[in-house]
């Protein structure tokens, strides 16, 4: 980025807000289309209700506390937010040999490469959906010094199917990805079939991608998405969690839910049931 470049950063976050982040300032939030999300109550700072207002502080808590879309954002984490989330799924997968390289959207570096439980964790964990970032090489440098691959250092592109190929070309084997639209999700499942595709920010979707994406998808999250939540649920082999679920739709997908359990020694509740199953607190509105 040239000296007269704007550092800017856009997100997406509790129910598609979108977020502009310039100058590691947040610069505007458009208003949500959820009421509330039993998710954004568990965040770090909570969000009850949504709106703008909860919103822009949610994301600044954020940034003063791990430095999103700053210089000094912290990369590495071994602390699980959510029990199922893709990052901590993937960690988790890294962890058992299942998966070896992971594939990832980060603020200040865009598409990047990484192998360790605890870089998929501090880069995904916390993280919303990023729609364009500008690059911070202090960011850059430390999440190669620590053996990952930023795709694009000049630009900070985010582009999933590029970073598959990137992986797949530096002898990966296992490669995991996540991927906001159906559109990505097909051509990553065509182009690269054995990718294990975790399909994540999903609220507001239309009901043709999401049957597009739970065709193509290992594990999809619902976020508060009605056609994920109906034809996922339907088509699912396993579901966990009940307010914002996460649906297995491969035998693979939900043997890594299965030993993502296994790993934790939290109580857990194994019943077999038709799926979907609605928890009694759901976003509201399901979009």
């Amino acid at each position: 980025m040239s000296e007269n470049e704007e550092d800017i950063h856009v997100i997406e976050a509790v129910g598609r807000s979108k977020i502009i982040i310039k100058n590691g300032n947040v610069a505007e939030v458009s208003v949500s289309r959820l009421r509330q999300c039993p998710l954004a109550k568990k965040f770090a700072l909570p969000v009850n209700e949504i709106t703008p207002e909860a919103v822009k502080a949610n994301i600044e808590h954020r940034i003063n506390s791990w430095g999103m879309c700053r210089p000094h954002r912290k990369i590495s984490s071994t602390v699980d937010f959510v029990g199922f989330g893709a990052s901590e799924l993937i960690s988790s997968g890294i962890l058992s040999g299942t998966v070896d390289a992971a594939v990832l959207a980060s603020d200040g570096a865009g598409t990047v490469i990484v192998t360790t439980p605890e870089m998929v964790q501090g880069i995904g964990g916390r993280m919303s959906g990023l729609v364009s970032t500008s690059p911070i090489p202090e960011e850059m440098d430390r999440i190669e010094k620590e053996g990952g691959v930023v795709l694009d250092r000049a630009h900070a592109t985010v582009d999933p199917v590029l970073g598959v190929a990137r992986a797949y070309k530096k002898g990966f084997s296992r490669v995991a990805v996540t991927v906001a639209s159906a559109e990505t999700a097909t051509a990553i499942r065509d182009q690269f079939p054995e990718t294990f595709i975790f399909g994540v920010h999903m609220s507001g979707i239309t009901e043709a991608d999401a049957d597009r994406i739970v065709g193509a998808a290992d594990i999809v999250t619902a976020c508060a998405s009605k056609w994920i939540w109906q034809i996922a649920g339907a088509r699912a082999l396993l579901q966990a969690g009940t307010a914002v679920p996460v649906f297995a739709l491969t035998k693979r997908g939900r043997q890594l839910i299965l030993d993502k359990i296994a790993r934790s020694d939290r109580p857990v509740l194994v019943s077999g049931s038709k799926l979907p199953v609605y928890g009694p607190e759901l976003p509201d509105p399901l979009l």
